[in-house]
């Protein structure tokens, strides 16, 4: 019996080891996310790698050589870029930032607006307009890309830049978000106290409740920057003459010659390349005024 017992001695201190040197349950649970989480930042930033590796070739290069083994021709491509037709490929980013940042800082102030009269102001129809906007969320926008053209039409502003500005102006889901966060960071108590101290309703909003906005404003003018930037539905029915062409489009025509000409191939992945850069920059540039705190704003007015 003894001889038994020290035999099973051995055996309960390994499980009890074992036991000890395995993580807990809840460890083991919380790494599902993150491997799921880093499979989708791989598959989302794989395409950006090739593009980015794929610019560093030559036409010889991009045809001949491993997937993801950088080339030589960076900056003959840039020179071939810079001096096709003139330039061209400037124009068109020129165009995207204009586009995409004027339409973006009107859509953001119309949804300020928008959001804020909607969480605050308390009238007839008010809940039957919001539920016209979700529904215009939830709407394909090449439905509406048509109609636009039609409307565009009878204006006389088609193949415009106005043609491409005016439908980006009011966005559906940027008065969703400006709405939803103005519920939560502008407590009506201090709507009321500015107002019981004589202050107008253009004061109150532009001096209390616009800095308590300002983080969810940032993110809307991000969402609308980089759906214009990346929009081509729109610029391809609107616009005829290419020298008003996006980026978006400008690479598309680009590609299309490129079945006929197989050197614009490097051109088209370069000025890809390329046409992300300016997302990236926005993103570091104005993350810093995203803030947890609601009323930070407000504090540091």
């Amino acid at each position: 019996m003894s001889s038994l017992a020290v035999q099973k001695a051995p055996s309960t201190a390994s499980t009890r080891r074992a036991a000890q040197d395995r993580p807990p349950l809840h460890r083991r649970i919380a790494l599902v996310p993150t491997v799921t989480l880093l499979i989708g930042a791989i598959y989302t930033l794989l395409p950006v790698a090739w593009v980015a590796i794929a610019s560093t070739k030559s036409g010889r290069e991009l045809f001949s050589t491993f997937t993801f083994l950088p080339g030589t021709g960076f900056a003959d491509n840039i020179k071939e870029l810079n001096a096709y037709r003139d330039g061209v490929y400037w124009k068109w980013m020129g165009n995207s930032a204009l586009y995409a940042g004027l339409g973006a800082l009107l859509s953001t102030c119309v949804s300020a607006f928008s959001g804020y009269a909607l969480a605050t102001y308390r009238f007839r129809g008010r809940e039957t307009m919001f539920n016209i906007l979700l529904a215009g969320v939830l709407m394909p926008p090449i439905i509406l890309a048509i109609p636009q053209y039609l409307l565009l039409a009878k204006a006389d502003l088609t193949d415009s830049y106005l043609s491409v500005l005016l439908p980006q102006i009011l966005s559906p889901y940027g008065v969703y978000l400006a709405r939803i966060y103005a519920t939560a960071a502008v407590p009506a108590d201090v709507v009321e106290a500015g107002r019981m101290d004589g202050a107008s309703e253009w004061r109150i909003f532009t001096r209390v409740a616009l800095p308590m906005m300002v983080p969810g404003l940032v993110t809307v003018f991000l969402f609308q920057f980089v759906a214009v930037w990346n929009n081509f539905l729109l610029p391809y029915i609107m616009l005829s003459d290419d020298e008003k062409f996006p980026i978006t489009l400008g690479l598309y025509t680009l590609l299309e010659q490129g079945s006929n000409q197989p050197a614009l191939y490097t051109l088209v992945i370069t000025g890809a390349f390329l046409a992300v850069i300016p997302l990236i920059a926005l993103f570091l540039v104005i993350q810093r005024f995203w803030s947890l705190d609601l009323l930070s704003g407000a504090v540091k007015s």
